[in-house]
């Protein structure tokens, strides 16, 4: 998983992010959190995986 979460303090405010990318793991929780299925983030951001989906959101469960 970590290869696949970035944090860089000057890409994104220092949020984590999906690597080689500028979506944040927040942007995503917040699709699904408003009831968007994985399918519909992947249509609006083509270029993340299934994978990076599943690698962010158990990033923005675990504990800290």
């Amino acid at each position: 998983m970590k290869n696949r979460i970035a944090i860089h303090s000057d890409i994104c405010n220092g949020r984590p992010i999906i690597a080689n990318t500028r979506i944040t793991v927040q942007t995503i929780m917040e699709f699904l959190g408003a009831g968007d299925s994985i399918e519909d983030v992947l249509e609006e951001y083509s270029s993340l995986t299934r994978e990076d989906i599943y690698v962010g959101m158990q990033f923005a469960v675990k504990p800290s």
